[in-house]
């Protein structure tokens, strides 16, 4: 256990650390098995106690790449739709698209808002935005907003969490994964009740939505 919480710190000071970072919340941004919240939350565990990587950078470089990728999903909603792939034909994927449709159209910046905390309801969202061609430049000013709170809200979770585990980054960052992954869950749950509309996991497991 020593070798690998030695492995990481070591890695962690690396400057490759943060392109791997910059690279994950690209690609999540159109393509959701990608675990950016993971590669995020688990380097601020990290930071917290071994000062590497600097999380002001990780921020900055973490809301870069989902700014980045939840546009690259918006202009492939332009231009090859929702079905052209095999991960986009499944009946899940399939649910999230339609129920993203009809959403956009009723409150759009607040969905765009609280997607980018659900991995798969981000992506439906992004690519469903750029199909019914949502206004792009409406929809770059609130990915701004919505990647920088994303990236701030993850590293904040890998920080208070992994500050408890100065001598184990490896429990440290699978605690804090876990928990922000919860937490991203409760805030749509959260958001959604207040609006008395159903959360966009309920949502997205809904097989006829």
């Amino acid at each position: 256990m020593q070798a690998i919480n030695d492995f990481i710190l070591a890695a962690a000071g690396q400057p490759w650390v943060l392109v791997l970072v910059l690279a994950c919340c690209i690609i999540d941004g159109f393509f959701p098995p990608v675990p950016s919240e993971s590669v995020v939350v688990g380097l601020a565990a990290v930071a917290a106690t071994a000062d590497v990587p600097n999380p002001l950078l990780l921020v900055l470089v973490a809301a870069a790449g989902a700014f980045l990728g939840d546009n690259i999903a918006y202009l492939l909603g332009r231009r090859v739709g929702t079905r052209r792939w095999a991960w986009m034909r499944g009946p899940r994927m399939q649910s999230a698209f339609r129920w993203a449709g009809r959403e956009l159209h009723k409150r759009p910046a607040s969905l765009i808002l609280v997607a980018r905390f659900v991995p798969i309801g981000r992506v439906a969202v992004n690519l469903t935005a750029g199909v019914t061609h949502y206004p792009h430049l409406r929809f770059v000013g609130l990915t701004i907003l919505s990647a920088s709170l994303w990236a701030g809200y993850s590293v904040a979770i890998g920080l208070f969490f992994g500050q408890w585990f100065e001598n184990n980054h490896v429990l440290g960052a699978a605690i804090a994964i876990v928990c922000a992954v919860a937490l991203g869950i409760v805030v749509d749950l959260v958001i959604n009740k207040f609006r008395g509309k159903p959360n966009v996991v309920e949502r997205i497991r809904e097989p006829g939505a």
